[in-house]
């Protein structure tokens, strides 16, 4: 499980479902913060540019590939090869799944009004003994945010679920990680409006063939201009690849 595959200088750990969930276990037996982050290719194109993110990716305890393109990313490059993809969304249900009905704890932060507490009605529905100790909206200003640290510092959750979007998710939780009694922070991206009911994922079909970019930019067409990053992801890629196999 400690092996990492380097997709354009993003570290990303060789790992399928069952061990992403068997780890984030073992950090909540940790006296200290651990982070979680799953970059799809979007993410990782994002970090070429912006230093910022790439340290704080660099700096996380787990990565697992969201994007079916970074699996196969790896694919294509030299050394250990990702196992299958590990949806963040995924991730977190099958995390919720372990917890329920155990002394463990979770806080919501992000989506629009309203949407991380119907999320979490919705969770503790569908999961019974999830225990879900406070939520809060992300639609925060700066000078509100040490409101929101006050509020999570008080209840204490032993997980932060942080749906800010990326790269925002990433970078908040790299600046309160320290301050915050937490056993694990995960960015979450757009899950609680999943969780909620307010967006539906892609028919089974669709994840199983690795399709469901496409699902949401069918259901989602704003998403295009996102979705361009894709092919000239997997030109970047397949550069390193050619050149690696030159060498």
């Amino acid at each position: 499980m400690g092996n990492k595959i380097n997709i354009m200088n993003v570290l990303v750990d060789v790992v399928t479902m069952d061990e992403a969930v068997s780890k984030v276990m073992d950090f909540l037996r940790q006296d200290k913060c651990s982070t979680v982050y799953t970059p799809n290719p979007e993410i990782i194109m994002a970090a070429q540019k912006d230093k910022e993110l790439m340290n704080v990716l660099y700096n996380a305890s787990l990565i697992v590939p969201d994007g079916i393109g970074v699996v196969l990313a790896s694919r294509l490059l030299k050394g250990p090869s990702l196992p299958q993809r590990v949806a963040g969304y995924d991730l977190v249900q099958n995390i919720f799944k372990k917890i329920s009905n155990t002394n463990y704890t979770v806080y919501f932060l992000g989506g629009a009004p309203t949407v991380a507490e119907e999320a979490a009605i919705a969770m503790q529905s569908k999961y019974k003994g999830l225990k879900i100790v406070g939520t809060h909206h992300g639609y925060f200003k700066q000078e509100d945010e040490q409101e929101i640290i006050n509020r999570i510092q008080n209840v204490k959750p032993d997980i932060l679920l942080v749906g800010l979007g990326a790269p925002k998710q990433e970078k908040w939780i790299e600046k309160y990680k320290k301050i915050l009694p937490v056993k694990v922070c995960i960015g979450v991206g757009g899950s609680f409006d999943v969780m909620a009911g307010r967006i539906k994922r892609a028919p089974k079909g669709f994840q199983k063939l690795g399709l469901e970019w496409f699902y949401r930019l069918i259901t989602q067409p704003k998403r295009a201009k996102r979705m361009l990053k894709l092919p000239i992801f997997a030109w970047n890629v397949l550069k390193i690849s050619v050149k690696n196999s030159n060498k």
